[in-house]
């Protein structure tokens, strides 16, 4: 099975697959900093009361996970039609490396309340999710 899922990926595929990976990896970053503000057994029981407002930088990522949740959807669905339709070239190759890469990119520097920069590498990302819509209409 593996060998044949090696045979039809493809590199948009694949950046697919790692911003999943990423995606599903910005679930675990603000919910430790709000295990951390209001401890394991919080955590753990059933989340009763207020909880207490969590650090500066895991407000930041929650932030960062809400951005990245609402671009999501757009680009899983424009790489699969890319995909699926045989639209797979220049552009939705160097769309979805700069969208995944861009995204990672961008957790840190959210995190860390880097300005300008950050606001520059999201622009980095929905060009490159604008190449791929790009590369569905032409």
């Amino acid at each position: 099975m593996y060998d044949a899922w090696v045979l039809v990926t493809t590199p948009e595929l694949t950046m697919l697959a790692a911003t999943l990976v990423l995606a599903f990896v910005l679930i675990f970053l603000p919910a430790a900093g709000r295990t951390m503000a209001n401890g394991l057994g919080w955590n753990a029981g059933p989340r009763d009361g207020v909880p207490a407002r969590p650090g500066l930088i895991t407000q930041r990522l929650e932030r960062a996970q809400a951005n990245m949740w609402e671009t999501l959807p757009l680009f899983i669905g424009a790489v699969l039609i890319a995909h699926v339709t045989g639209e797979d070239g220049p552009l939705t190759f160097w769309g979805t490396q700069a969208f995944f890469w861009a995204r990672l990119v961008y957790i840190p520097l959210y995190a860390f309340g880097v300005p300008f920069v950050r606001s520059i590498v999201w622009l980095i990302a929905m060009g490159g999710l604008v190449a791929i819509f790009v590369a569905l209409f032409t």
